[in-house]
């Protein structure tokens, strides 16, 4: 009886909005930032994991001097001479007082350029943060993994035809 009063008076407590609620999604945690001059424009690049590694996802801030209130800007991605990504600069969805990509992945390793095009109060700029050295991609390799994660699924089409084997009637 005491159960059933204490789980009521927790059901109670949530549909009148009487608990505390909890982070919706966790803060951006900054771990290595590099400086990029952009013409007059000061911006730092923060990176949520260092080294960054192929095919891991991470956080970017872009952290122009003086805000982003007055500013906008666009984001190339370079890898290779080749554009990967040319797409106007958003705030962050987790810390919006700043630019940012929300869980992004390089999906090539090698040397990667990020080209900044900046238009603010003193006029437009270009900079860029070159030599950005992206690793390996951490863990076996793709087609192995693949491979493995196929097993269970055999797994089951063996069950699937032994059963279907076994309770056939033969005419």
């Amino acid at each position: 009886m005491r159960r059933t009063l204490l789980g009521l008076a927790g059901t109670v407590a949530l549909l009148l909005g009487l608990t505390a609620p909890a982070l919706a999604f966790e803060p951006v945690n900054v771990v290595h930032t590099e400086k990029v001059k952009a013409g007059p424009y000061d911006l730092t690049v923060g990176f949520s994991t260092w080294p960054i590694k192929a095919m891991q996802s991470l956080d970017f801030t872009f952290a122009p001097e003086g805000g982003v209130e007055d500013k906008k800007g666009t984001l190339t991605l370079l890898y290779s001479g080749k554009k990967f990504n040319d797409d106007p600069l958003a705030r962050h969805p987790r810390k919006r007082e700043v630019w940012g990509l929300d869980i992004q992945a390089l999906p090539e390793p090698g040397t990667w350029a990020f080209r900044f095009d900046i238009d603010g109060p003193a006029g437009p700029a270009t900079g860029e943060l070159t030599d950005l050295q992206v690793m390996e991609q951490p863990g076996p390799p793709m087609g192995l993994s693949w491979a493995i994660s196929t097993i269970p699924l055999f797994g089951l089409i063996a069950l699937i035809v032994i059963a279907w084997r076994r309770t056939r009637t033969v005419v």
